[in-house]
């Protein structure tokens, strides 16, 4: 598929991609650890997702490849690195998905006033829509997110509308009853309110111009820092300590306003949430897939693709969310939606630490440098935060490490008749600067 991506379908992936299903929950488990004092958390994430937004940005600007943060690792530090960050990217997405898809299932069931039963069918509709989605191919995925988006933007806001004027200085008291270490347990959760700049960068090879992807990025940053910060301070001001005992928040946020359609809203924004976040991880996460198998980490027949679609991709990341999601379904107390989301957050903070690691090297000019490692570090201290879940990223590591010591990769194909295929494998192969790449900044 010849690249085919402008800025604005570009910024709707991305901010479906950073404003997704987390949104539905993690307001609500951020005050559940920390008291009002998530709002520092969310401040210092803000931040961050700033400096991210723009190393990557910039990263796929230079440097446009579909193996997105796996390929400028490549880069900068060798297979080995490259092989398991892309690894990281693989196994995160079914992880976060089915965890999009649960929360946007309880918000739905709620809505409906449905018992448990219902919910586990809304959720399997959802993963559905989504690897569905996901097989009909990126441009028209691309399409519908700029329409998911532009609903979610609208919907967001007639939240804080609605929930603004309702908002109390008093329930901002006590500021911070579980002290720093509460903030410090909100920002590892938070983190996966800012994951997704990563992702985007699996889809820079898809614009028409290079230069649109720091456009996109840009864009969807202004949008995703207004929305969450409106929607953090009316969690914390209309509902208080009350936010921590429900994970229904918007509907909470929307139910004391009488409004009939207020559960009917809530429900169609959970739907949207997750199809649209999910669609953009599963369609990098595939591509990270197609990438591997082509550096034989993963089995070579995950390399083939059908008109520049990754289909066999999107079926194997769907295999592995079905068993996610069956696990999850027979174990809940075990594997819950917060225990989902922070194995998710623990292997992309990883994968957003080595490929600013990259950024910090390969970036041509010292203040995108001196930027790119500023996140690295805080990015290092947020997954340090995240504790026991860092044996996902481990585990994952070993793998990776015993599959590519099992298969060395042998010197690379020529390209195959000049197909488009072969072009973009050994693009992917043998990525080379692009003319961007070699101007001088």
């Amino acid at each position: 598929m010849s690249a085919g991506i402008g800025t604005a379908r570009g910024a709707a992936l991305c901010v479906g991609a950073v404003l997704g299903p987390g949104v539905l929950v993690l307001p609500a488990m951020a005050v559940r650890v920390a008291g009002p004092a998530s709002l520092l958390a969310w401040a210092a994430l803000l931040c961050v997702s700033a400096q991210i937004a723009t190393s990557f940005a910039a990263l796929g600007t230079r440097y446009p490849d579909s193996g997105g943060v796996a390929a400028f690792t490549r880069r900068a530090f060798g297979h080995r690195a490259a092989a398991v960050v892309g690894c990281w990217l693989f196994a995160a997405v079914p992880a976060g998905v089915v965890a999009g898809a649960i929360a946007g299932a309880r918000y739905t069931a709620a809505a409906l006033h449905a018992s448990a039963r219902p919910a586990l069918v809304f959720a399997a509709v959802l993963l559905a829509l989504v690897y569905l989605a996901n097989l009909v191919g990126l441009r028209l995925s691309a399409r519908l997110q700029l329409v998911l988006t532009g609903v979610l933007v609208g919907l967001l806001v007639a939240v804080v509308v609605v929930a603004g004027p309702r908002v109390s200085l008093d329930r901002i008291t006590p500021f911070a009853p579980h002290g720093v270490a509460g903030i410090g347990s909100a920002v590892a959760v938070l983190f996966v309110a800012i994951c997704g700049w990563e992702v985007t960068a699996n889809l820079s090879a898809e614009f028409t111009d290079p230069r649109q992807v720091r456009r996109a990025a840009m864009v969807s940053l202004a949008i995703i820092v207004v929305l969450y910060t409106g929607l953090a301070w009316c969690t914390v001001g209309v509902l208080g300590g009350e936010a921590g005992d429900t994970m229904v928040p918007l509907m909470r946020l929307l139910a004391p306003t009488g409004r009939p359609w207020a559960a009917v809203v809530v429900a169609v924004a959970a739907v949207l949430f997750t199809v649209a976040a999910s669609v953009t991880f599963v369609a990098a996460g595939a591509r990270a897939g197609v990438s591997l198998a082509r550096h034989h980490v993963l089995p070579a027949r995950l390399a083939v693709t059908r008109d520049g679609e990754p289909r066999r991709g999107v079926a194997v990341q769907a295999a592995a969310a079905t068993l996610v999601a069956v696990a999850a379904a027979a174990a809940p107390r075990l594997i819950t939606v917060e225990t989902l989301m922070r194995t998710f957050a623990a292997l992309l903070a990883c994968v957003t630490l080595v490929g600013l690691a990259a950024a910090a090297r390969l970036l041509p000019t010292p203040r995108q440098r001196v930027n790119a490692a500023l996140a690295a570090l805080t990015v290092a201290a947020v997954a340090a935060l995240s504790g026991p879940f860092l044996l996902a990223p481990a585990a994952v590591a070993i793998a990776a490490g015993t599959r590519r010591r099992r298969t060395p990769p042998p010197d690379p194909p020529p390209p195959r008749g000049g197909s488009e295929a072969g072009r973009d494998a050994a693009s992917t192969l043998h990525p080379r600067p692009t003319a961007m790449a070699a101007r001088p900044r």
